[in-house]
């Protein structure tokens, strides 16, 4: 089965994602030397299960939604509105799973962050 192993961003201001990503998850983003405007996105170390990917400026392709897991759903909707964003769902029990929260960042694309808890109830 193809497994996801690279994501792409669009952005209208790709510098300012840039800004909001590496404050909010603390992801490692540098400028590809190319001639377009593409960032690397390293979302953590290598020896981490996961995978990184990158942000590009927004042409008609749309955005792309996707989870990231984080320690605290609470903590990080606090750096999603101390980034500068509040497009955020309340925070959403999924029973026997954890906690999850749809959010917007800086260039209005979707995503959620998932704060596994398998007691949750």
């Amino acid at each position: 089965m193809p497994r996801v192993i690279h994501f792409e961003l669009t952005a209208d201001n790709p510098e300012r994602a840039v800004t909001f990503f590496e404050k909010v998850f603390g992801w490692n983003i540098n400028k590809w030397g190319g001639s377009a405007d593409y960032w690397l996105v390293m979302t953590g170390a290598d020896d981490v299960p996961g995978f990184n990917g990158a942000i590009m400026r927004r042409t008609n392709r749309g955005t792309v939604t996707y989870a990231r897991d984080v320690p605290s759903v609470d903590e990080f909707i606090q750096r999603i509105v101390e980034a500068g964003e509040s497009d955020i769902t309340p925070k959403m029990l999924i029973p026997g799973v954890g906690w999850h929260a749809y959010c917007k960042d800086t260039e209005g694309n979707t995503f959620g962050i998932m704060e596994t808890d398998p007691s949750a109830r």
